[in-house]
């Protein structure tokens, strides 16, 4: 070190990490004289290159292992890298659409063989900027979530933590990306404000001239209706009670019931309810034991549950149900409206929620010891608002989806 030049120069920071690599600085092995200390680096997503935040906690961890190996513990970094299929389907997906190939062109094989190559480039980009951070990792053990023995890993733990109760397999909605055709967790889903609007429109009572109003910013899951919901308390509505209003389009008639899901001071207080396509509605169907009608493919087309909209878009179903709807003297008025509207954080497209088969993780009891760090005040927050978001997200959690297709 004796010959490090006064300014800097970059050739130099690669003769020493070298060196350090060449000596075996890094490498851990178990060993009963020392106490074991070790560091399980999150694996990069091998999507691209790196960014500012793997320098920040790469170079935390690296303090930190560093730390604890001058102090005497066995100390492992144990690197590793991500696969991130979706999220690394979605850019290679990109990539061949440049050179005007799709995945469906390739065939499944070929595809595999381009996730593979791209693996290749970046799962090998992303190990040589991490050691010319100065990662005093144990590369001797590089991990990649794709090996077999990680596979048979997840596999092992999945069994016992459905042994143990904490997975399940349960038909539920999900939030389905009809662009990539996978279900994703609500953390992969980024909610964005939009201008949009408010549709009013009425149903007839069965049996009377009458007919009840609602709104809805979704008028094609119309199709998938299976009762109208008012507040238990809302005096207009008691009449109603236990009668049948009529779906056009598919004449199915659907019971008007009573639920204190609904606001009655919002909008006309009465909701429209579709078990299938909305989590809320898929609660007050299991409170009234409703019926769950999927009118939607994977690819976000009406199915055969939609009648005459078989086929259509999610979006062309629409603006037809609203023109028949406008004919058939039944559409009311539309409203601006300014809502949060969920999209997939890869591809950027509007999220479905679809009633789907899939494995989920029970979250009631995994979220109370950590609402529970924050209510006795073990957990803090440098800021009160971010703790009221933690305890909002804590005490309204949902099961965890945890299939991807």
């Amino acid at each position: 070190m004796k010959d490090l030049p006064k300014t800097y120069d970059k050739s130099r920071e690669s003769e020493i990490y070298t060196s350090w690599l060449e000596k075996g600085y890094f490498k851990a092995t178990p060993n009963p004289n020392k106490k074991p200390y070790t560091i399980m680096m999150p694996p990069p997503n091998i999507t691209s290159q790196l960014h500012m935040g793997h320098a920040l906690n790469n170079g935390i961890q690296d303090m930190l292992i560093r730390f604890k190996r001058m102090q005497g513990y066995e100390a492992l970094w144990l690197p590793g890298t991500d696969h991130a299929a979706i999220a690394t389907e979605v850019v290679v997906v990109n990539a061949l659409a440049k050179e005007g190939i799709t995945k469906e062109s390739l065939g499944r094989e070929a595809f595999l063989e381009k996730m593979w190559d791209w693996y290749d480039k970046y799962g090998g980009t992303i190990v040589r900027q991490l050691k010319t951070l100065g990662c005093s990792a144990d590369w001797d053990k590089l991990a990649f979530t794709m090996d077999e023995n990680l596979s048979s890993a997840v596999l092992e733990i999945f069994v016992r933590l459905y042994e143990s109760g904490k997975i399940y397999k349960g038909e539920r909605l999900v939030n389905w990306c009809v662009k990539c055709e996978t279900s994703i967790s609500d953390a992969e889903v980024d909610h964005e404000d939009r201008e949009g609007q408010l549709y009013h429109f009425k149903y007839p009572i069965e049996g009377t001239d009458e007919f009840i109003t609602f709104a809805t910013s979704r008028p094609e899951t119309m199709l998938g209706d299976t009762a109208i919901a008012v507040n238990p308390e809302d005096e207009r509505y008691t009449a109603l009670l236990g009668k049948f209003a009529i779906v056009p389009f598919v004449n199915r008639k659907i019971p008007i019931i009573a639920d204190n899901y609904v606001d009655k001071g919002y909008g006309t207080g009465v909701v429209k309810i579709t078990p299938a396509h909305d989590p809320n509605d898929f609660e007050v169907g299991e409170r009234h034991n409703l019926p769950r009608i999927n009118i939607m493919n994977d690819d976000g087309t009406i199915n055969e549950n939609g009648a005459h909209y078989n086929g259509l878009t999610r979006e062309a179903a629409r603006i037809k149900i609203t023109q028949e709807m406008t004919d058939k003297g039944l559409f009311v008025k539309t409203e601006k409206l300014s809502h949060a509207v969920g999209e997939h954080d890869r591809c950027h497209t509007t999220i479905e929620p679809l009633l789907k088969l899939r494995w989920f993780v029970k979250m009631d009891e995994l979220a109370k010891p950590a609402l529970e760090a924050f209510t006795s005040g073990k957990l803090r927050f440098n800021r009160d608002r971010f703790g009221k978001i933690y305890k909002h997200w804590l005490d309204n959690i949902r099961d965890w989806c945890i299939s991807r297709q």
